[in-house]
């Protein structure tokens, strides 16, 4: 009996290690994503810098959460021998290199925001201080109940925060990071003359939308794994991530005009909406709260560049931010169960964890990179700007004849 048990222990153990590792594989794949979306809404002379940018931040942003990060949000830590910390077929190291992908996707989405701009070797600093202490902060707050903030929120109105893959813990906090970043770089040069936009044409639209599928198939990895164990495994994650995908693509063609770099953002922007309450909707409510996040993705976008003349280049704010904070407040809307949700959330907790998470992310921003701006500086020059990111910084063009 006792050799049954525990080969039925190791067979789940496995079992377990195997899904979420599935999923971190999915979820490192959509850093692929993030890289050609970049390299085709950018112009020509900053591809290469774009996909520099994606993989160095990655390298970076795991060491950064192996040694700090980790350990701020969850107090582990895998400095200890190799037999210690390869309990249950590894699923706690598996679990880190899981968390890892979300964590290193917030400089994934500040680099679509400060792209054509920003200096190389400054911004890793930025990715080291952020993935170090910024987002675990915030992080360990609502997914590890650091600090007491969630247990008031329950005390207070009978349920926490509630954001099952990170509307506002990954997606919110990346996007109003990205703003801070935005508003202290400035424009890039030539952008806005005499007061108005003067239109940065992509370079190649058909790597934005290889960008934007690659996004979206691995999507289903940083949403459905999210549950991180086969037994708490749900299809209704699945469904509802597909819904609110469908929900903001059409919504992004329709208030975009046809555009189709509005088009293959919509659904990104409904699939960002979708993450915190993926577990609770019903999946006409995530159509919902996709349909609308895509639509705000187009209207904040072309406020945010025509009106305030926030330069972002791949409208990281207001897919990723804006989004995002819809997504956290749609879950305490359509997670009610009168609304065919699951329930056990509170509108009032979703409000606030999501105030909170805006709160931090853009107090963090201003001062990881108004320190670095103040002490090394942030922005190409003028001349750097003009040959472009790629021949200024790694001396080499997209192409062999540049």
């Amino acid at each position: 009996m006792n050799i049954s048990q525990s080969a039925l222990d190791s067979l789940i153990h496995g079992s377990n290690t195997l899904f979420i590792l599935a999923g971190a594989v999915m979820v490192l794949a959509m850093h692929a994503g993030f890289a050609f979306l970049e390299v085709g809404t950018v112009r020509h002379k900053n591809q290469v810098n774009a996909l520099c940018k994606i993989l160095s931040d990655f390298a970076v942003s795991t060491l950064a959460y192996f040694f700090i990060g980790y350990w701020v949000a969850y107090g582990v830590t895998f400095l200890q021998p190799a037999a210690v910390i390869n309990v249950d077929h590894g699923y706690a190291l598996v679990k880190f290199f899981f968390l890892l992908t979300f964590a290193a996707a917030i400089p994934a989405i500040i680099s679509g925001g400060i792209a054509e701009r920003a200096r190389f070797v400054p911004q890793l600093f930025a990715t080291v201080l952020i993935v170090a202490f910024i987002y675990p902060f915030f992080e360990g707050m609502m997914w590890n109940g650091n600090f007491g903030v969630q247990a008031w929120l329950q005390a207070q109105f009978g349920a926490g925060f509630h954001d099952f893959a990170g509307s506002v813990v990954v997606h919110a906090m990346g996007g109003w990071l990205a703003l801070a970043a935005i508003l202290l770089l400035g424009p890039r040069d030539g952008r806005y003359r005499d007061g108005k936009l003067v239109a940065f044409a992509p370079s190649n639209i058909p790597f934005l939308a290889l960008g934007s599928w690659v996004l979206i198939v691995g999507w289903f990895g940083f949403n459905v794994m999210s549950a991180q164990t086969l037994q708490a495994v749900s299809g209704l994650v699945a469904i509802n991530s597909l819904m609110a995908m469908v929900g903001g693509t059409l919504a992004a063609l329709i208030v975009g005009r046809n555009d189709p770099g509005f088009l293959h953002n919509g659904p990104l922007a409904g699939l960002v909406a979708v993450c915190a309450g993926s577990d609770l909707m019903h999946p006409v409510g995530a159509l919902v709260t996709g349909a609308i996040a895509g639509g705000l993705f187009v209207v904040c976008f072309i406020a945010a560049q025509r009106q305030r003349q926030f330069d972002d280049v791949l409208g990281v704010w207001p897919l990723h931010g804006i989004c995002g904070v819809w997504g956290g407040i749609a879950c305490g809307i359509f997670g009610q169960t009168a609304l065919g949700g699951l329930g056990g959330v509170s509108l009032i907790s979703q409000v606030l964890g999501s105030a909170l998470g805006v709160l931090v992310a853009v107090a963090g921003g201003f001062v990881v990179y108004g320190v670095i701006k103040a002490v090394a500086g942030i922005r190409l020059s003028q001349e750097q700007q003009y040959y472009g990111a790629d021949l200024s910084i790694h001396r080499i063009g997209a192409n062999a004849h540049e």
